[in-house]
């Protein structure tokens, strides 16, 4: 028995609006990358983009559990000596809250073309409000 494999044709991507008020961050992003690749799908093919293009508001509404706003940090070096940057989830939350949901998704999804061409569909704003209304996307609730 053959496999099928959708032609690039037949791949239809729609857009989805995610409300991420008062959903917890890992459970979120991976609804949220579970999409992006779509896996939701059946046509899902693990080296094709299937997927729909995701646009998340409220993003500065997410919850963390437990102490990682104070205990989880986020790292950066620019590969020179002495160069490491570490911030707290609670300070990067204050500055960029969609950058801490863009982390986590990016976190579940492949390292590769592929992944960053699947990351380049997340659209994350803070508010309500977002400038895709001419997509016509759809609610999806988590």
């Amino acid at each position: 028995m053959q496999s099928y494999v959708p032609k690039l044709d037949e791949i239809h991507q729609d857009w989805l609006v995610m409300d991420a008020a008062d959903q917890v961050l890992g459970r979120f992003a991976t609804e949220v990358a579970r999409v992006l690749r779509g896996k939701h799908k059946p046509e899902f093919t693990p080296y094709l983009d299937t997927g729909d293009y995701v646009v998340v508001v409220n993003a500065d509404k997410v919850r963390l559990t437990g102490t990682k706003v104070e205990s989880k940090k986020y790292y950066r070096h620019t590969a020179r000596p002495g160069s490491l940057k570490v911030e707290t989830a609670r300070e990067r939350f204050e500055k960029y809250p969609e950058r801490i949901i863009q982390a986590a998704v990016w976190g579940m999804l492949p390292k590769n073309r592929l992944g960053r061409k699947l990351l380049r569909k997340l659209k994350v704003y803070c508010g309500p409000d977002h400038p895709h209304q001419a997509q016509q996307p759809k609610i999806y609730v988590v």
